[in-house]
């Protein structure tokens, strides 16, 4: 029992329900969320929860000893708060089903801790052949920069990969930064494309560290396809994010598979990102790292729990990077939050036909994650959303933010179909669809990216 964790809230009564509350609210949650009315793998997960606070808060002698240890705590300030902004307040009777848009955005809400994050980092960089010459010297010297930032509390490893991998840096703090920079320049191009041998040296040396006060993370660079093991990896990459390690992944060039890598750090909350110019590296690399020292939580997740009756259909994370969510597992690995900028996901739920008039609750949303200058593990925010249904709703516009987040989504589609048809060889469909995308972006102000895409388009 963590006295940190608010169970009044994971049930959803207040502090002073009497025991009548508390079971009215355990069978409403039990009609709602048993995995025998409710196949939802959220639903599920979230009624575990919501179980285990009813087992304390059902029993007098518990509830007092846990009342009793939240006093003995003081007023707890809360870490972070989750607001959800629906599509629309009031649905519509139809006879058919329609969409729901859910934005939710998770704010931290403590001031920044002067103590400095400590990160345990591993470099996981690409040596084949394909990389010799201004590829690699590039990521030679974004990788000098980085050990350059670092602190002493950091720890740093660094394996290259091509056919094999080997440990060019073990993990270590970055204390003797000049003999780090040393043994990085010492990687010579050759050989074929393995990443998994690399992803499996990468994860030993950070499991060496492995600590829920550290930022576990890796960073993988590659400008080719592995062969052979794209499954292995992502397995490899699940029971990664199951011990708390985030992967990042950056394709360097044009011959990387791009639905690979988006999928190996979807699956642990990274981040994937695609570059044609080698020097961006450092660009990336730099930001990459810098963005992992702000962070405030770590080890985010998201459980989403709709009612049995409502599907969901997809969750797409906007900031602070856009990236598809996988909803078929949960819970759904968000990443890091940082302290200058919120967390950001878009969910789209399809509502069921014939709804009756009247209030009707939707999907319960259920974010972890661990504060980490508190040493906090698994503190919990919960929103239970409820929508009202009307047979003639007046006319009601969509919030901005959730036109803005749409916006974003369609981009990100268009670009997906875009590298669809070029997948396929059609060439014609995929030069229009940049084309198209390019035009967008620059009408959202996205000049940098706009001209990528044009430059992407004049390339196929």
């Amino acid at each position: 029992m963590d006295p940190k964790q608010d169970l009044y809230a994971i049930l959803g009564v207040p502090q002073d329900a009497t025991i009548e509350d508390i079971k009215q609210a355990y069978r409403l949650a039990a009609r709602r969320f048993h995995p025998d009315v409710n196949p939802s793998p959220g639903a599920a997960l979230q009624f575990r929860d919501i179980a285990a606070a009813y087992e304390i808060l059902s029993d007098p002698t518990a509830r007092a000893a846990y009342d009793l240890e939240r006093k003995r705590l003081g007023h707890i300030e809360p870490y972070f708060s989750m607001r959800v902004t629906p599509s629309r307040r009031v649905l519509p009777v139809l006879d058919e089903p329609q969409i729901l848009y859910l934005l939710a955005d998770v704010v931290p809400l403590r001031q920044p801790s002067k103590a400095q994050v400590k990160l345990n980092l591993a470099l996981v960089i690409d040596r084949s052949t394909s990389m010799q010459g201004t590829r690699l010297d590039r990521v030679k010297a974004a990788a000098h920069q980085i050990i350059d930032n670092l602190s002493e509390n950091d720890i740093l490893s660094i394996v290259a990969f091509a056919d094999r991998a080997e440990v060019i840096v073990e993990a270590t703090r970055v204390s003797d930064k000049r003999t780090l920079k040393a043994a990085i320049s010492t990687m010579q191009a050759g050989g074929g494309t393995e990443i998994l041998q690399g992803l499996i040296r990468g994860l030993s040396e950070l499991h060496r560290h492995l600590s829920s006060e550290y930022v576990n993370h890796l960073i993988l660079l590659t400008d080719g396809r592995t062969y052979g093991d794209e499954a292995d990896c992502i397995l490899l990459a699940e029971a990664a994010s199951e011990d708390g390690i985030a992967i990042s992944a950056m394709g360097i060039g044009e011959e990387w598979n791009d639905k690979f890598l988006d999928k190996l750090a979807s699956v642990t909350g990274g981040y994937s990102a695609y570059i044609n110019s080698p020097g961006a590296v450092s660009r990336f690399l730099n930001d990459r790292v810098r963005s992992l020292g702000s962070a405030y939580a770590e080890r985010m997740r998201l459980s989403i729990a709709p009612n049995a009756d409502v599907i969901l259909e997809s969750a797409f994370k906007l900031t602070p990077y856009p990236m598809p969510l996988p909803v078929d597992t949960q819970p759904i690995p968000l990443g890091t939050l940082e302290y200058n900028r919120p967390l950001t996901y878009l969910i789209q739920l399809q509502m069921p036909p014939d709804m009756k008039p009247g209030f009707r609750s939707v999907v319960r949303l259920d974010v972890t994650g661990d504060i980490l200058h508190e040493k906090v593990e698994g503190y919990k925010v919960v929103s239970d959303l409820s929508i009202e249904v009307a047979e003639d709703p007046p006319p009601e516009e969509p919030p901005l933010s959730i036109i803005d987040a749409l916006g974003k989504l369609t981009l990100y589609r268009m670009q997906e179909k875009a590298e669809e048809a070029l997948r396929k060889g059609n060439i014609a469909e995929a030069t229009r669809r940049l084309e198209t995308l390019a035009t967008r972006l620059l009408a959202a102000g996205e000049e940098t990216l706009a001209h990528a895409a044009m430059a992407e388009a004049r390339r196929v």
